[in-house]
């Protein structure tokens, strides 16, 4: 055999294992291409239309202040102490998220406490609470959001919009403000509960405390197979 010949062989097996290789990552039972990605959340749906409180009644807190739709935005005046909304259509209990974007307007108290269903138990998100600047939920394991593991401390800025998101899935509930993660929280072995001041807001409202806050773009997105309700 020449050396030509046995060169080309040469070329000939090793173009042939390039191929062969190619075939088997692209098509073969250990592809990436071919893995099974987890399922995307399903599209948002409003639960704000941007004109009216359709979906909505104002807390009876007692003392409440008034609740108007202006400029496309729910303005909820400070209460004594407490004023908000509560959601009278039907609500996921898991497997959603729900986002919001909040604004304090005037006062030094939390400007959203977001109450939310997780499973059959609910719990609340408050976001500048105990003075303006707490963070967390309400309540795990019977202790407050200023007390619990998911205590934060943020300042907030009068009069400027912030996004709050809510993730409650069957192992955990997440919570982000804006794109920085708050909570991240595991359900097992765990109370969730809510304190009884805000027992009205259930299964989902949004209150604020001695504070006037703006809200807008209130939305709701299943996660999973089930389409958004």
């Amino acid at each position: 055999m020449s050396a030509d010949i046995f060169r080309g062989n040469i070329l000939h097996g090793a173009l042939y294992l390039v191929v062969a290789c190619a075939l088997f990552a692209g098509f073969g039972p250990f592809s990436t291409a071919r893995a099974e990605q987890p399922a995307a959340p399903l599209a948002w749906k409003a639960l704000f239309d941007g004109k009216s409180l359709k979906g909505w009644k104002k807390t009876a807190f007692g003392g409440e202040g008034d609740v108007e739709v202006k400029d496309a935005r729910i303005i909820i005046a400070a209460g004594a102490p407490m004023s908000g909304i509560t959601l009278t259509q039907d609500f996921p209990k898991t497997d959603y998220e729900v986002s919001l974007e909040a604004m304090r307007v005037g006062g030094s108290d939390f400007f959203c406490g977001l109450t939310f269903p997780v499973g059959d138990s609910p719990c609340s998100f408050i976001v500048g609470g105990w003075g303006g600047g707490v963070v967390g939920l309400s309540s795990i394991d019977g202790s407050d959001a200023s007390e619990n593991e998911t205590t934060r401390y943020q300042d907030f800025e009068s009069n400027r919009w912030y996004t709050i998101r809510v993730r409650v899935g069957k192992e955990k509930i997440e919570a982000w403000l804006d794109k920085k993660q708050m909570v991240d929280l595991p359900l097992k072995d765990r109370k969730i509960s809510i304190r009884g001041e805000v027992e009205l807001s259930r299964p989902l409202g949004i209150a604020c405390y001695a504070t006037t806050a703006a809200l807008r773009d209130i939305k709701v997105r299943r996660l999973g197979a089930e389409s958004p309700k």
